[in-house]
């Protein structure tokens, strides 16, 4: 991971953190959907976003997401392992975990 895309995913990360603290649920995940999408090729970060995700999705009581989350955070490190990845997609369980998504010419930008 470049320092340029390392640093955004970590902000976006951070940025997840103090939303969730001030109980702005939908913004902090809406930031961890960018995060997701940024470190999804590398395993850590991708774990990482889908941790957090799996946070608000308890906070929230949401159990769709949270049964999504515990799907996801073992599938996503594999797939981050093996490179067999759907490109762009945001890791909420409001999407199929192997849709492809198109990515914001702004986070493509990132990634390069």
């Amino acid at each position: 991971m470049n320092e340029k895309l390392k640093n955004s995913f970590y902000e976006h990360i951070e940025k997840a953190k103090v939303l969730i603290e001030l109980g702005k649920l939908d913004d902090a995940f809406s930031s961890l959907e960018v995060a997701h999408i940024l470190g999804q090729r590398f395993v850590v970060p991708h774990t990482l976003s889908h941790l957090y995700m799996l946070k608000i999705g308890l906070l929230k009581r949401d159990i769709k997401e949270v049964l999504g989350q515990l799907f996801r955070i073992p599938t996503g490190f594999l797939g981050s392992l093996v490179g067999i990845l759907p490109t762009g997609n945001t890791g909420g369980s409001n999407v199929s975990p192997f849709k492809e998504m198109k990515i914001s010419d702004e986070i493509n930008e990132l990634m390069k």
